[in-house]
């Protein structure tokens, strides 16, 4: 069984951090519609089988980018250049 993502604003996330804190709810934090990352609560150690899922996550997500022919540190690099681009307007 997987856990729903909750889509939030950045403003509200900042403002609402402490409440979150203790939330279960993991959340794609937005700006302008746009994911900016995720928030991935963490209450307890994780378990074997959390370590396992993990691990199989980030080797489909390697996977889907081979197979679409992106390198990872130019996904990067366009990222960072973006993310400086935005901040200069």
């Amino acid at each position: 069984m997987s856990t729903p993502v909750k889509a939030i604003g950045i403003r509200e996330f900042r403002e609402n951090i402490a409440g979150y804190a203790d939330s279960d709810t993991p959340m794609a934090i937005t700006r302008h519609g746009m994911t900016l990352g995720y928030y991935i609560p963490v209450k307890r150690s994780p378990t074997e089988a959390d370590k396992l899922a993990l691990q199989e996550a980030t080797q489909r997500l390697h996977t889907l980018l081979e197979e679409q022919g992106i390198d990872p540190e130019d996904l990067i690099s366009d990222f960072k250049a973006l993310r400086k681009q935005h901040k200069r307007g």
